[in-house]
């Protein structure tokens, strides 16, 4: 988040991550809505993110009918292209903080790309834990850690006092897109909405004016707003794509919260993977598999060859803030602002007339607009920047 602001200014960043984290919320809400309805109509108890895109366009005008096919399947892509990149991030910023931590205590600096080798034998085999209630303890750990490794950044953030002199209150507007699609990146998880929602013991307190969903977005707006000011305002333009490596790396106690971050991240992979593990199997492979005898060795091909996927993309662009902010701008424009809405479009389509239909028309198709205009500008800025970096390199 700091590097975010880095790209946009300290006003801007302030603003812009609390109008990012509106629409976002804003779009979560009619995604949910829609689904309720849609179940309501169709008397079933509950629908994946995929199968809500795929029923709602049957339920609009003629044109989204016939898109209906392949609806579901872009909405998997896309989910699927999210999660592999989330697991890059993962792969590049644990290898990230061993070296800052190891290049301490060794003579020669280490190339990050063999501390990324060396963490490959341990992410394929954490992959293969076949049972989530199995990978939810190390989330609960990753937590905790997380939360006293916030506590220690904030000391070295509020240490000093914190000036405005030398930074951006508007930063270059071309640095806006790569700010758009870290924040996105930073503050939806989309894919995992409907499940959590799905699961819950009363669904409807997740929804609501005072619900599970406003309290967390609000909270986790003020933290990363906080997060992101705070740590651009101490750390300047000399900020990097994770604030721990910008920690004194002489002192222990910041050797340590890169550790522990590493650590927490790491344990965590399987979950972040999770996803589009059964994205990939249970969907595509394993339908066109069949039963067959060797079944379950080729699920675990399918879990090795994934994490393999984001270790050779970690290891041909090791760039931490590039990769958040492609992902971020590719997938989540899609997934959190253009598909909610024309869901919501669609879902509504012949339910609606008058002053209610142009303005479900008009407001969805703002979102659409801003979707697409993020999701070509920031992924076309953000790989521009990543060819220039590896051009340079």
């Amino acid at each position: 988040m700091p590097n975010a602001f880095k790209n946009a200014g300290y006003i801007t960043g302030s603003f812009g991550t609390i109008i990012i984290g509106l629409i976002c919320t804003y779009c979560i809400h009619q995604l949910i809505k829609a689904e309720y309805e849609l179940c309501r109509r169709k008397k079933i108890p509950s629908m994946n993110y995929p199968a809500v895109a795929e029923t709602a366009m049957l339920e609009g005008p003629t044109i989204f009918q016939k898109c209906s096919p392949i609806i579901g399947h872009l909405v998997n892509t896309f989910l699927l292209i999210y999660q592999l990149g989330t697991c890059c991030v993962y792969v590049v910023f644990v290898s990230s903080n061993i070296k800052s931590v190891a290049d301490y205590y060794l003579e020669t600096p280490v190339d990050v790309r063999l501390c990324m080798l060396i963490i490959l034998l341990p992410l394929i085999l954490i992959n293969w834990v076949r049972n989530l209630k199995y990978l939810a303890p190390f989330s609960t750990l990753a937590n905790a850690i997380t939360m006293v490794s916030f506590g220690i950044i904030c000391y070295y953030i509020f240490r000093e006092p914190v000036t405005t002199e030398g930074k951006d209150d508007f930063a270059p507007l071309n640095g806006f897109p790569l700010f758009f699609g870290t924040v996105l990146f930073a503050l939806e998880a989309i894919g995992v909405i409907l499940p959590l929602e799905n699961e819950m013991k009363t669904p409807k307190h997740f929804g609501g004016s005072c619900g599970v969903l406003n309290v967390a977005m609000t909270l986790i707006v003020f933290l990363y707003v906080g997060m992101g000011l705070f740590g651009y305002l101490y750390y300047g333009h000399e900020i990097e794509g994770s604030i721990t490596l910008n920690l004194p790396s002489k002192d222990v106690l910041a050797q340590c919260v890169k550790g522990m971050l590493a650590f927490a991240i790491f344990i965590t992979h399987g979950l972040a993977c999770y996803v589009a593990i059964d994205i990939t199997w249970n969907d595509y492979v394993a339908q066109k598999l069949g039963p067959q005898r060797k079944k379950l060795f080729w699920e675990y091909a399918v879990r090795t060859g994934l994490v393999l996927v984001t270790f050779l993309l970690a290891v041909a662009i090791p760039n931490l803030e590039l990769f958040i902010s492609l992902f971020g701008a590719l997938c989540l424009s899609a997934l959190g602002l253009a598909f909610p809405a024309l869901i919501q479009i669609s879902t509504h389509w012949y339910t609606t007339k008058g002053i209610a239909k142009a303005w479900l028309l008009s407001s969805n198709f703002v979102l659409i607009v801003v979707g697409i205009l993020g999701l070509v500008i920031g992924t076309y800025t953000s790989l521009a920047e990543i060819i220039a970096t590896f051009t340079d390199d």
